[in-house]
């Protein structure tokens, strides 16, 4: 049975140009780069590169990149790294209901530390109200955080007319862009701090970075032995962070513009099925790989269940977050309808989804849905009265 794999905003499959890069940093300069040896400047001068090839990517200086773990690791050192730095102004934070649970889970663990968090609401689409924005800015706010691109239901906030309001008001921005990276316009004058990830963009797992803005004051998550100007200590991972490079390098407009192609040709042919919905908006204002929509009187999860059978991968909303129960808090921050959220599916491709997998798992979810609807007691209850 042939895979189709649709999950491309949980991760991608790693490039085999970024596989074969990464190798000889396994087999060949495996030196620690703190090292002053020649096996360790051969690895601290490939970081270096690497870092430049990231930084020129955003339009930032080598020395305003960060490299992590990962996304996470870098939305907590953002979130609790301005925090801690700042708290002598202020202890205000403000994030969007539709951020990912890193930052959500961040800011909460900041509230037991004494901090105030704001989650800002959202329209039927997803986007955040500026306005309402502007209101919530007080004399005691110090950082607003607000993704990029939705993980879930694909919405690009406008990050030009948000850093414009946290400027006026002298607040840092931050935005997590581990989506929207090389996807969409991101550059290094649209926020104070932003969050970039390597395994959105079929690059390895376990490595991402943070920009800094220079100037901007912020405290260390992890200290130790002081890599990266003592902001992120730990020894720097050398493949990966050389393999993040190069899938950086790898990335190019042509893919972005087949997948929209075939984003737009799925949302068309998914929408004709009978009580479906879109999650966020249309065009572009949308990611270019992200589809969400919601299929009424069944469940999304029993929908993905078929569909795996089938051999087509598939998801509920976030992979951080599949195995609970609880409805998308991104869905319900749209208009609160448990239904809604509970009847979503995620469907996200990847620069190597073709037309034909979309074909077949466009029949595939035609089938399931009624086969579903025919055995729910709801769907039934519906089909006749409808």
């Amino acid at each position: 049975m042939k895979t189709i794999y649709l999950d491309n905003a949980a991760t991608t499959p790693v490039d085999e140009e970024v596989i074969k890069e990464m190798d000889k940093y396994h087999k060949e300069i495996y030196g620690n780069a703190s090292s002053v040896h020649h096996k360790g400047q051969e690895a601290k001068r490939a970081m270096e590169e690497a870092r430049s090839i990231i930084a020129k990517s955003i339009g930032a200086d080598d020395e305003e990149i960060y490299f992590t773990s990962g996304g996470t690791e870098a939305n907590n050192f953002a979130l609790k790294g301005v925090a801690f730095a700042r708290k002598d102004i202020g202890n205000h934070i403000i994030v969007s209901k539709i951020d990912h649970d890193c930052v959500l889970n961040s800011a909460k663990w900041l509230e037991k530390q004494g901090f105030k968090v704001t989650f800002l609401n959202v329209d039927k689409e997803g986007f955040v109200d500026l306005d309402e924005l502007e209101k919530l800015i007080t004399y005691k706010t110090i950082l607003v955080s607000i993704i990029h691109g939705n993980n879930e239901i694909g919405t690009i906030q406008d990050l030009k007319k948000i850093y414009v309001i946290c400027k006026k008001h002298h607040v840092y921005f931050h935005t997590d862009a581990c989506q929207s990276y090389t996807k969409t316009e991101l550059s290094a004058d649209m926020a104070d701090l932003i969050t970039l990830n390597a395994h959105k963009i079929h690059g390895p797992k376990g490595v991402g970075a943070l920009y800094i803005k220079k100037g901007t004051k912020i405290e260390p998550l992890l200290n130790g032995g002081g890599h990266e100007k003592g902001l992120r200590s730990g020894t720097e991972n050398i493949p990966g962070i050389v393999g993040f490079a190069k899938s950086v390098k790898l990335a190019s407009k042509k893919h972005v513009a087949n997948m929209i192609k075939l984003r737009d040709y799925f949302i068309e042919q998914i929408l004709k099925i009978p009580e479906t919905q879109l999650n966020g908006p249309t065009g572009d204002n949308r990611l270019c790989n992200n589809i969400n929509v919601s299929f009424r009187f069944i469940e999304g999860e029993s929908i993905g269940s078929y569909l795996d059978a089938k051999g087509i991968c598939t998801s509920t909303g976030s992979a951080c977050s599949s195995h609970s129960l609880e409805p998308s808090h991104v869905i319900m921050a749209l208009e609160n309808n448990p239904e809604r959220a509970h009847g979503s599916l995620r469907f996200t491709i990847s620069r190597n989804t073709t037309k034909e997998e979309l074909d077949f798992t466009i029949e595939e979810i035609s089938k399931t849905v009624k086969k579903l609807r025919n055995i729910s007691p709801l769907g039934k209850f519906m089909k006749k009265i409808l």
